[in-house]
């Protein structure tokens, strides 16, 4: 895996790490609406995502999906798996697939 693959990754881990603060202390309802930040490989973005609860624990099921704004993907590193009202659901791939893995916060779940 190379560095810049393992550097991308653990960007997008950041983000992954504050949304599961935010859904923490958030609404408990699966129905409501939560905001949470777009987990791109930019860590200057800081733009938010409206989803529903139910929406953010069906991408938190899977250690290498996030929650991203359209036009935020990388194709070089993951894929479009699902989308939203204004967000994209994206899976990693290859080396960044591992470090999303390797540093899902739900892993001991």
């Amino acid at each position: 895996m190379s560095g810049s693959e393992r550097r991308v990754g653990a960007n997008e881990s950041i983000f992954r790490d504050v949304n599961e603060q935010i859904e923490q202390f958030g609404p408990t309802a699966g129905e409501r609406r939560q905001e949470f930040v777009c987990e791109c490989t930019d860590l200057a973005c800081g733009e938010r995502i409206e989803i529903r609860l139910a929406e953010y624990e069906a991408v938190r099921a899977h250690p290498s999906r996030f929650l991203v704004l359209p036009g935020h993907e990388r194709p070089d590193i993951e894929r479009v798996v699902g989308e939203g009202d204004g967000y994209f659901v994206v899976e990693k791939i290859g080396g960044a697939a591992e470090v999303a893995e390797e540093t899902h916060p739900r892993s001991d779940e």
